[in-house]
């Protein structure tokens, strides 16, 4: 089918109670394993574009690519820009067919978050596109760009509600806690649920969580036992994922733990055959794996059969 709105689909899981993953994707493959599990699953869901994704494989290559996939598909397909710079590469995005897009703005003061904001969510909006903002900064590093812990900070529930109003957004990316890649602390990472409670008494529309990869223990005792150097690897469990879902977070954003299923099966390929030199063999095994993780989540969110 053709692609849909994103408010369509996450004002639906907000008001019905289960969240929609939001996968980035970098090519064929990644595309491939996330529209299959989808139709599979009967389950709408969210195919992000990053700033480091369109620098390697183009925007207008990838926003092809998934609109042409998705119009195969019997599911809702959103296709999503993550982390938009600017005014510049959101009307990039709209040009090319993307139908949600992001603006992040997050690291400038308040009322500079809110112009910049209000002007996307004007274009966008003329041509009835969706538009998510952030509010708070995530630590971690995400194609590149480093956010320390002292430039991080967790959004604040007042705040919320006024930038939301003096807006017009569709959808509030917020930091509870979460961290982007795949070392997030030791242990179980702190996550404020209270926090979240509070804003979403505020805030009536969708909530976006970034960061929330999983990093599961299967995949990374696999990952070790390639050899690979993830001993500190950490990542949001399970039961605060579930947890924050009733209190309104609508789409969940699943990047690391894709990286890792792909790198999992290109690197079982390569060391345990290494006469192996035929790329579709190599990539395919790490498509396998990817479609186990997208699973995962899927039935985590409680996304299956919603479409």
């Amino acid at each position: 089918m053709p692609l849909v709105i994103g408010k369509e689909v996450l004002d639906k899981a907000r008001r019905e109670g289960y969240a929609v993953p939001s996968f980035n994707t970098n090519n064929l493959e990644i595309t491939q394993a996330i529209l299959e599990v989808a139709d599979e699953l009967r389950a709408p869901v969210f195919i992000q574009v990053s700033d480091g994704a369109r620098k390697y494989a183009g925007m207008e290559n990838l926003a092809n690519l998934v609109k042409d996939m998705a119009s195969r598909t019997k599911v809702p397909v959103v296709l999503h820009l993550d982390h938009g710079a600017d005014f510049k590469m959101v009307m990039q995005a709209l040009r090319a067919g993307f139908t949600s897009v992001m603006i992040d703005a997050s690291h400038h003061p308040f009322e500079e978050n809110v112009a910049e904001t209000k002007k996307v969510v004007e274009a966008a909006h003329a041509v009835g596109v969706s538009v998510e903002a952030e509010l708070g900064r995530l630590q971690g590093i995400e194609d590149n760009i480093q956010v320390s812990e002292a430039e991080a900070f967790l959004t604040d529930p007042e705040e919320a509600e006024r930038f939301v109003a003096e807006t017009g957004i569709d959808y509030l990316a917020i930091a509870i806690g979460t961290s982007h890649g795949a070392y997030k602390g030791k242990g179980r990472p702190y996550i404020d649920h209270k926090r979240l409670e509070e804003i979403s008494k505020r805030v009536s529309i969708p909530l976006v969580l970034h960061g929330a990869s999983g990093v599961p223990n299967w995949l990374k005792e696999k990952l070790l036992a390639t050899g690979a150097e993830l001993k500190e690897a950490t990542g949001i469990h399970d039961e605060d994922i579930k947890k924050a879902i009733p209190n309104g977070i609508a789409k969940i954003n699943i990047d690391t733990d894709l990286r890792l299923a792909m790198t999992l099966g290109i690197r079982e390929v390569v060391l345990g055959n290494p006469k192996e030199f035929d790329p579709r063999k190599i990539i395919g095994k790490g498509r396998e794996y990817l479609k186990q993780v997208i699973r995962e989540k899927f039935e985590l969110m409680g996304t299956v059969g919603r479409a």
